[in-house]
């Protein structure tokens, strides 16, 4: 038989090593030589059997790219189709960016009238505007922003400080007559539109396409009924966060802070919930779930309402498994939308184009006020309304394209890290102040492990593995540290409830604040006028006591103050001596904290160490607790 028998067929060797078309033509004629010897020998380029093996090594070395290509692919490291990276992005729970907004920080100015007679005079903050988020504002050439907060001119707060100028008086008795008074909101470029899209019966994972590229955010989703549809991080999360306004009637609890707390925060269970699918044409799909109503699957979640009640047709579930994993989901993922029509807003646009120069944007395009007008004259509420200005103080930046590919390969990589959820102690202040200033103001944060009392005899403290404290702090409107009230402590713990894992328990309390005064010996160089080297030693001491370089259980290094005291300021030879104290600013009467603390006990090599309990250091009136004397002349 001329090509071999079926033994011989099994015994022949085939390499599965080759990759490229020379390797497979190579090993093609290696093997026809040594099993087909007496079959074919001409082997010449122009040969009929040298086309059929090159036309074979034509094939292998295409279906050799594909699968290293493909392999390449399915690794995150090494893809290079935006399509594959945005399924990997998308299964690790990663939206990628389509566009960014450009933001900056927009003053907000309006006209109040005067109050009161002679010295009593006052603005009249009744007639003082709740600029409300969304307020359109635009270029001259038609670039368009909008207020992503609230700019509520009735409350001056550290989250929110109110500036406050005389505007206009009267021309004989030079009495107020109006008064001018601004303050600072965040704005964001984009485009805002709505769709409507109608639904049928219920259908299994239904979706619909937006008709406009770049969407940065989806402002709301809500049917035909009125009820609100909710965007979720996936099907499986049927819970949100939820601001509600902290007036009297919605939280009766807190509602005294709101000044400083305008919202408070909740976790609301929601059913009927989307998520936004990023495409790498630089479309979004709103994705929506299966089921058709509100009650969780029994199948894996049971009702214990139902569960063992020995009701004919009640599930016993005794002897069956559950995945605890399940517990967090239902098969139903959501509800599908059903019979209605569904109008979603959202807000489109960014890029690069949108980054705009200072004070480019000053047109209103678009306002929204709430004000009590009871008891208020309407003309003026009006001419009050009318008054309402806005210019960027700054340049716009941040709007920025879709990613690229090395981009969102890296960006991938970081959120896989991040894990969405609270592990470490560095987690946990990151989450802290991440907390949206509309909910509270955070200045400052520290956690620790808690201790609880050992069973020994000698009834030492050991560390709770199963519970972390964290010390805060805030700033009032002069950016001195405060006690956080309790409406902030409530906001935070339902926001770090998200993402705490379920053996920690958080213990919000507040930190301590050790105020302080700083007495510093000088020699100075010969030339130089004392008072105006003291006057600048003072003004250094202040920067470096800044309450923004400070944090909790942070120690004073006396070197270090001294150093930038004798290399920074001019006309300073030589520091002859430092002393912190606490025997004047631990009293209460002029606003200080009230702790007191021994600073020589806790000075050692030069370092002056905070106390046991978290603890802050704070100058808190500069010009009063910095003195600062020339060795041999008067301070």
């Amino acid at each position: 038989m001329a090509y071999g028998t079926s033994a011989n067929n099994k015994n022949k060797e085939v390499r599965y090593l080759n990759k490229d078309f020379s390797q497979f033509r190579n090993n093609l004629i290696e093997f026809s030589k040594q099993y087909f010897p007496n079959t074919y020998q001409d082997f010449n380029e122009s040969s009929p059997g040298m086309m059929f093996i090159e036309m074979a090594s034509y094939v292998g070395d295409v279906m050799s790219y594909y699968v290293d290509s493909q392999f390449k692919e399915s690794l995150l490291g090494y893809s290079e189709e935006l399509r594959t990276l945005y399924a990997m992005a998308q299964s690790f729970g990663y939206k990628p960016r389509l566009s960014s907004p450009s933001t900056t920080t927009l003053e907000i100015f309006q006209l109040v009238p005067a109050t009161g007679t002679g010295n009593n005079v006052a603005p009249d903050y009744n007639y003082a505007l709740n600029i409300k988020a969304g307020t359109r504002v635009e270029t001259a050439d038609g670039v368009v922003f909008r207020t992503i907060e609230d700019c509520d001119m009735r409350y001056d707060s550290a989250r929110s400080v109110r500036d406050t100028e005389v505007f206009e008086r009267d021309s004989e008795t030079e009495t107020p007559t109006f008064y001018f008074i601004k303050k600072n909101v965040r704005a964001q470029s984009g485009n805002i539109t709505s769709e409507d899209f109608s639904f049928g019966g219920a259908k299994k994972y239904d979706k619909v396409l937006l008709s406009n590229p770049n969407v940065i955010e989806i402002i709301s989703c809500v049917d035909s009924d009125g009820n609100n549809w909710s965007e979720v991080d996936s099907l499986a999360q049927d819970t949100i966060f939820d601001e509600i306004e902290n007036t009297s009637g919605n939280d009766p609890l807190y509602s005294a802070n709101s000044d400083s707390v305008p919202y408070m925060l909740r976790l609301k269970r929601v059913s009927k919930r989307f998520v936004a699918h990023k495409r790498p044409d630089s479309k979004t799909e709103l994705r929506f779930g299966a089921g058709i109503s509100d009650n969780a699957d029994e199948e894996i979640i049971p009702n214990p309402d139902n569960v063992g009640s020995n009701l004919p047709g009640s599930p016993t579930k005794l002897f069956q498994e559950f995945d605890p994993s399940n517990f967090l989901k239902t098969n139903t993922y959501g509800q599908a939308p059903s019979n209605t029509t569904l109008t979603i807003t959202y807000q489109f646009g960014g890029g690069a184009q949108d980054n705009v120069a200072a004070g480019r944007i000053n047109k209103i395009t678009g306002i929204t006020f709430d004000i009590d007008e009871t008891n208020l004259v309407s003309s003026t509420t009006s001419f009050v309304k009318t008054s309402v200005r806005a210019s960027n103080i700054e340049a716009s930046s941040g709007g920025m394209g879709a990613e690229g590919v090395e981009e969102l390969r890296e960006n991938i990589k970081a959120f896989f890290q991040a894990q969405n959820r609270a592990v470490t102690k560095e987690d946990y202040i990151v989450r802290t102040y991440a907390l949206p200033d509309k909910f509270g103001n955070i200045a400052k944060a520290y956690i620790v492990q808690d201790d609880v009392l050992s069973e020994n005899e000698e009834q030492e403290t050991q560390p709770n593995p199963l519970a972390l404290n964290l010390y805060i702090l805030g700033l009032d409107t002069n950016r001195h540290l405060q006690n956080v009230n309790d409406a902030v402590k409530e906001n935070l713990k339902v926001y770090l409830s998200r993402f705490r894992t379920v053996t920690d328990a958080v213990n919000i309390k507040n930190a301590f604040v050790i105020n302080i005064g700083v007495d510093c010996n000088i020699t100075t160089k010969g030339g130089f006028d004392h008072q105006i080297v003291i006057a600048n030693v003072n003004e250094r001491i202040k920067q470096f006591f800044n309450i923004d370089r400070w944090q909790i259980n942070q120690p004073i290094i006396l070197s270090e103050l001294q150093n930038v005291i004798t290399n920074e300021v001019e006309g300073v030879a030589s520091v002859t001596n430092i002393t912190i104290t606490n025997d004047n600013t631990f009293s209460s009467i002029e606003g200080y904290s009230g702790n007191r603390y021994n600073i020589g006990s806790a000075t050692i090599d030069g370092i002056v160490y905070p106390a046991k309990d978290p603890s802050i250091f704070e100058v808190k009136l500069p010009n009063k607790d910095i003195f600062t004397s020339v060795e041999g002349g008067q301070g």
